[in-house]
C-alpha cells in the first residue's frame, strides 16, 4: 500500500510509525502533497516524538510547511509548527513576548533572501550601496541572535543569502559585477561564522543546494506573491531542516554498515578473487574508488564503519589488506561480518557486539532483495539501496545526512578506536568464569567531577544521542547545557572512565539541582559503551554519600519512560530509593532519605571531584 492509499483508508492517525516507510521514494512534489495531508492528520502526540518548529522570515514561506511536515515525518517525527506573520522576522525575533518565543520551539527558522538587502537599496545603485545595507543588516542580525539566545533554549537557524542573476545583471560592467559578487560572498562568509559567537545559532549554506541546479526563485511568484525563494529551494531546505530535527530528537545514526560486492567494489569476490574486483582504474572502478573515499572520510569523523556481506571472511580480509588499489582497509572497520547467514540476523548480532540498537545503523546494499528483507525485519535501520550506476552511490549515501551533528567533539574523532577497545574487552571477558572476575581484572577507573567548558559540547551530545541509559531523555542543546552549568543551583557532573584497554573519554553526565536541603537528580545519562561495569552505581553512591556529608536530607530522582530506556526503569529503586505517588505528567519520581546508602563496587577506582556547596 502506498502513502496516499493509506491516508484515504484512514490508517495513519493511529499507526503513525508506518509513515516513514510509506514516504520512501516519493519525489519532492509528492512529498509536499503528503505533507499537506499529514498537516491535517489528527495524530496524538504519544504516537511519535514531537518536534516544535517556529517559522519566520522575510518573504512568503507557505510552501515550506508542507515540505517540512513531510521531511520531519520521514524520520518518524511529528511536526508542530508555529508560523509567524509575513515579513515579520524583525519584530518577532526582537520581542521576547512574541508568539515565536512563546512557542518554546526546539528549532526556530528565520528564512532569509536577497530581498532583505535590495528592498533597502536605492535606485539607481552601485556595489557600495549594497555593501552599506549588508553591513547594517548583518549587524542587526547579530543583535537578533543575541536576543534569541537570551530568551530561547532552542536553536535559531539562519541561511546564507542567494544572489539571483536578475540582480547582478543590473550592473552592465563586469568589474562592478565582480565587486558585487565579492562583497556578497564576504557577507555570506560573515553570516556563516555567526555560530562561532552564537552557540545557539546554526547557519544553513544554500550555495551547495543551488549547485544541484535548483532555481533561486520563480520570477512570477517573486513579483506577484512576494515569494523570493522557489518552491524547489524551500523543499530542499526543508530536507536539511529534517536532518537537524532528527539530530535534535536524538536519532542521528552512529554506524554505517556496508555490503561489499557491487557496493564497495565492482564484481563478485568469490568469482573474481581479491585482486580482481574493481576498485580503481576502470570505468566502474573509479566510481567505486570515489565511494570508498567518501566512506573513509565519514569514518574519520567518528562514524563507525562495519561490513555485513555474504562472503567468506578470509577472502574479504585479503581483499582489504592485499589489494593495493583498495582505498578502504580492514583497519577502517570496527567489525567485519562475512558469512552466509541472513543479513538482518547479522545486523542484530552486530548491534549486540557494539552494544547499539539497530536503529543506530544505516545499511547500504546493491541488492533490492536484501534491502527489502532488512527493511521488513528491522524497520529502525535506514536502508539505502544502491542498485544503479556506482557513480551514484555517493549521492545516495549523502542525500539524507544520516550522520550529521551540530559539532564534532574529541570523543567523536576517537570513537572508532574506543569501540575497537570495547570489542577487545568482550574478547577479554571470554577468559573468565564470572563477570566478577572479569571486572576485577578490567581495572575500571572513573573520574566524576563538574563538567569543564571544553566538555560541555560532549555533554550536550550525550543528551541528544543517548537513548538507552537516559532516565528522562531531556534533549539539551549546547546553550541549554551552558546555562545549567553557569547556574549556581545546578550541578552538571561529567563522568569519565578508563580501564586496562584505554581511555573511554566522557561517557556520562548527571544533572542535579540543589533546592534547600534536597538534591533533585533531573537526569542521569550513561553511554551504552560502558554499561554493566558498575560505573553508574559508583557515581550514584559517591553522590549520595557526598550529599549526606554536606548536610542534605534527601535526594530525589526522576524517570520518564520512552521506547528505548526501559532497562533503567528500576534504576533508582535498585539503589535504595522509594517510589513516590504517581503524577499526571508521565514521570515516575523517587526519593532517598540518605539513611542506608549503597556502596560503590569494589572493582571501581573512583575519583569524585564534585561539590554540592
Amino acid at each position: 500500500m502506498d502513502f496516499f492509499a493509506a491516508y484515504r483508508d484512514g490508517l495513519l492517525a493511529d499507526d503513525y510509525h508506518r509513515v516513514p516507510a510509506l514516504l520512501t521514494g516519493l519525489d519532492p512534489a509528492e512529498l509536499a502533497r503528503a505533507g499537506r495531508l499529514l498537516a491535517n492528520l489528527a495524530v496524538d502526540d504519544t504516537q511519535a516524538t514531537v518536534v516544535r518548529v517556529a517559522i519566520t522570515g522575510h518573504g512568503t514561506l507557505s510552501p515550506l510547511v508542507p515540505s517540512l511536515t513531510a521531511e520531519v515525518a520521514r524520520h518518524g517525527l511529528l511536526l508542530r509548527p508555529t508560523v509567524g506573520d509575513f515579513g515579520g522576522y524583525l519584530t518577532e525575533l526582537s520581542d521576547p513576548d512574541s508568539e515565536l518565543y512563546r512557542a518554546e520551539a526546539e528549532i526556530t527558522l528565520c528564512v532569509l533572501d536577497a530581498g532583505i538587502i535590495f528592498d533597502e537599496v536605492p535606485v539607481p545603485w552601485r556595489p557600495a550601496d549594497v555593501r552599506a545595507v549588508l553591513d547594517e543588516k548583518l549587524a542587526f542580525l547579530d543583535k537578533l541572535a543575541s536576543i534569541f539566545e537570551a530568551n530561547s533554549k532552542g536553536t535559531l537557524v539562519l541561511n546564507t543569502l542567494p544572489l539571483p542573476h536578475r540582480l547582478s545583471a543590473q550592473l552592465v560592467d563586469h568589474q562592478s559585477r565582480a565587486e558585487l559578487g565579492a562583497l556578497w560572498r564576504e557577507a555570506n562568509a560573515r553570516l556563516l561564522r555567526f555560530g562561532e559567537q552564537h552557540p545557539g545559532v546554526l547557519v544553513v549554506d544554500l550555495d551547495p543546494l543551488l549547485a544541484e541546479g535548483i532555481p533561486v526563485e520563480d520570477p512570477r511568484m517573486a513579483v506577484y506573491a512576494k515569494m523570493h525563494l522557489s518552491t524547489e529551494l524551500l523543499a530542499r531546505y526543508a530536507r536539511e531542516i529534517g536532518h537537524l530535527a532528527r539530530n535534535t530528537a536524538g536519532r542521528t545514526k552512529k554506524c554505517l554498515v556496508l555490503d561489499l560486492d557491487g557496493t564497495v567494489w565492482g564484481g563478485i569476490l568469490g568469482e573474481d578473487g581479491h585482486d580482481g574486483v574493481e576498485v580503481a582504474e576502470t570505468h566502474h572502478g573509479e566510481a567505486f574508488r570515489a565511494f570508498q573515499r567518501v566512506v573513509k572520510q565519514i569514518g574519520a569523523q567518528g562514524v563507525l564503519l562495519a561490513v555485513v556481506s555474504k562472503n567468506d571472511l578470509e577472502p574479504v580480509r585479503r581483499a582489504l589488506t592485499e589489494n593495493p588499489q583498495m582505498t578502504l582497509s580492514e583497519n577502517d572497520f570496527v567489525r567485519i561480518i562475512a558469512n552466509w547467514q541472513p543479513k538482518h540476523d547479522n545486523l542484530k548480532q552486530l548491534a549486540a557486539d557494539l552494544n547499539l540498537g539497530v536503529d543506530a545503523f544505516t545499511f547500504v546494499d546493491d541488492s533490492t532483495l536484501e534491502c527489502g528483507l532488512v527493511r521488513e525485519e528491522l524497520p529502525g535501520v535506514a536502508v539505502l539501496p544502491v542498485t544503479g550506476d556506482p557513480a551514484l552511490h555517493v549521492g545516495t549515501l549523502l542525500a539524507d545526512g544520516w550522520f550529521d551533528v551540530r559539532e564534532l567533539t574529541v570523543e567523536d574523532r576517537a570513537r572508532v578506536d574506543k569501540y575497537r577497545e570495547d570489542l577487545s574487552r568482550k574478547d577479554f571477558l571470554d577468559n573468565f568464569d564470572s563477570i566478577e572476575q572479569y571486572l576485577a581484572e578490567l581495572g575500571v577507573r572513573v573520574r566524576f567531577a563538574p563538567a569543564t567548558e571544553k566538555e560541555l559540547p560532549r555533554v550536550s551530545q550525550l543528551s541528544l544521542r543517548t537513548n538507552q541509559f537516559n532516565l528522562t531523555t531531556r534533549r539539551l542543546q549546547l546553550p541549554e547545557v551552558r546555562e545549567l552549568a553557569d547556574d549556581p543551583a545546578w550541578h552538571v557532573l561529567a563522568i569519565r572512565s578508563s580501564d586496562r584497554f584505554g581511555d573511554n573519554g566522557l561517557v556520562g553526565v548527571i544533572f542535579g539541582r540543589r533546592e534547600n536541603d534536597a538534591l533533585h537528580l533531573e537526569n542521569f545519562i550513561l553511554s551504552c559503551r560502558v554499561f554493566s561495569r558498575g560505573i553508574e552505581q559508583a557515581c550514584l553512591s559517591a553522590l549520595l554519600h557526598h550529599a549526606r556529608e554536606h548536610g542534605l536530607t534527601e535526594v530525589f530522582g526522576s524517570y520518564r519512560p520512552t521506547a528505548k530506556n526501559g532497562k533503567v526503569a528500576d534504576f533508582y529503586r535498585r539503589y535504595g530509593f522509594t517510589t513516590l505517588p504517581g503524577s499526571d505528567d508521565g514521570v515516575t519520581r523517587f526519593r532517598h532519605d540518605l539513611g542506608e546508602l549503597t556502596e560503590a563496587p569494589a572493582h571501581v577506582d573512583l575519583d569524585f571531584g564534585g561539590t554540592l556547596q
